[in-house]
């Protein structure tokens, strides 16, 4: 690949990350320290990580054939390459809320990263704020959230004498990169209210309810572990944004030296579901909060669900089913995506979420009408191998491998090209498993 002379576009060239990798390994002998082939990784992940912090990332509800149906739903549809297409400058840029990103991908909020790497959720805010991709936190975070963002400011600034990340960042943030807060939203409104006031005061300025998961879904790995971390000691890793919080440490601190799982019990996965009637007070408080900030709603599978979602207020959607760790023998993720564009795509944005691996997933994802798409295990998999530059290596390859899909395959722009006849979609077949060239 000839890297000179290239034109700028809206995104970076991410393709040369492949010609940086084959250089390093002709002239310098360096190799890549782990594969980013999603089965390889997975399995090598075994190998890094002990059983507990394996499973947590890896559990899937029941016998795992919801996570199963994410992957085979991509395997059903194929892209048509188009031939003879000048695809010199890629645009992979995209619009979310008010950001201009260099490319429709995010970071999934997963909690407890301690668990991967020690410095937990620092290392995946960092490498979103060097990409310049949207970071989401997650309640159930092992970092505070203050900690967080300075870590994705940090990344943010630390290329800036290199070019920048290529995002920009809407008008009026205090953030350096986009950034967002999920909230698992407890029975105590005075902690809601403090959460979500500091999430707003350290730049995270989308909030994103999960709605799916107001207890963990029957998980048998998890079950042959006990594997709950919370209730192990020293008592503390995970509970480390609950008790950074003064609104929760004055009311509960007491409790909480007392019984290790007092934050996740009563404010994280206290299985107390909320309805519809609780969401116009939440939007409404969010919106005073943060001066009409979007309000995204997390969990959604049905288009049913997505009309309610838009009606009552929210700006987005995320169509997950939580990766396949809730509901056994659901729909695959993918398979619904349709329908709810169909719905709703018009009048909110879209984030898909559950089975992305690739770049050709990535590519499905936006053709079938995403407006961008959440990934999580892929990163968490690769901080467990080598930390900050196990994470950093894999969601480079990502972007690679999308700007190389579109390249090869004749699509030059997102938001332009990339749509349903991109695609075709196929009834049979099954999906492959381990049927790969191998080292």
């Amino acid at each position: 690949m000839d890297p000179t002379n290239k034109a700028k576009g809206p995104s970076p060239h991410y393709s040369l990350y492949q010609r940086e990798i084959f250089r390093q390994g002709g002239t310098e002998g360096k190799l890549p320290h782990f594969s980013v082939h999603p089965d390889e990784l997975v399995e090598s992940t075994k190998k890094k990580l002990s059983d507990r912090a394996y499973f947590y990332a890896n559990s899937n509800a029941g016998l795992g054939w919801t996570d199963r149906a994410n992957r085979e739903a991509f395997y059903s549809w194929r892209i048509i390459p188009r031939m003879l297409v000048d695809t010199n400058v890629r645009d992979l840029s995209v619009e979310l809320f008010g950001h201009r990103i260099p490319a429709p991908i995010l970071f999934a909020p997963i909690g407890i990263n301690k668990l991967y790497s020690p410095e937990g959720e620092l290392i995946p805010a960092k490498i979103a704020g060097e990409l310049g991709l949207p970071y989401c936190l997650s309640t159930a975070a092992s970092s505070s959230i203050e900690d967080v963002a300075a870590a994705n400011d940090s990344g943010a600034s630390s290329i800036a004498s290199d070019g920048g990340n290529y995002c920009q960042v809407r008008a009026g943030s205090n953030a350096q990169s986009p950034r967002f807060f999920q909230l698992y939203m407890g029975h105590d409104d005075d902690v809601t209210m403090s959460l979500l006031e500091r999430a707003w005061k350290s730049g995270f300025d989308v909030c994103m309810l999960t709605v799916d998961t107001w207890q963990l879904g029957w998980r048998p790995t998890d079950i042959n572990l006990a594997n709950y971390v919370f209730y192990y000691p020293p008592g503390t890793t995970g509970n480390e944004l609950g008790a950074s919080d003064p609104v929760f440490m004055r009311k509960y601190g007491d409790e909480l030296k007392n019984d290790s799982g007092k934050w996740i019990d009563s404010s994280v996965w206290h299985g107390k579901a909320h309805t519809w009637e609780k969401m116009p007070w939440l939007i409404k408080q969010w919106k005073r909060i943060s001066g009409g900030r979007p309000f995204v709603i997390k969990g959604i599978q049905s288009a049913e669900d997505a009309l309610k979602a838009y009606e009552i207020g929210c700006e987005g959607i995320v169509v997950t089913n939580h990766a396949g760790r809730q509901v056994d023998g659901a729909v695959g993720s993918l398979e619904v995506l349709p329908e709810i564009v169909d719905a709703v795509g018009d009048k909110m944005k879209i984030i898909f979420d559950s089975g992305i691996r690739t770049g050709s997933d990535v590519f499905k994802a936006l053709a079938l009408g995403a407006h961008a798409v959440q990934v999580g295990r892929l990163y968490v998999w690769g901080m467990a191998h080598e930390g900050e530059a196990g994470c950093r290596h894999v969601m480079k390859s990502l972007l690679a491998d999308l700007d190389i899909t579109m390249t090869v395959a004749g699509y030059p722009s997102i938001t332009r090209d990339v749509n349903r006849k991109a695609l075709r979609r196929n009834e049979s077949g099954v999906y492959p498993r381990g049927e790969h060239a191998k080292l």
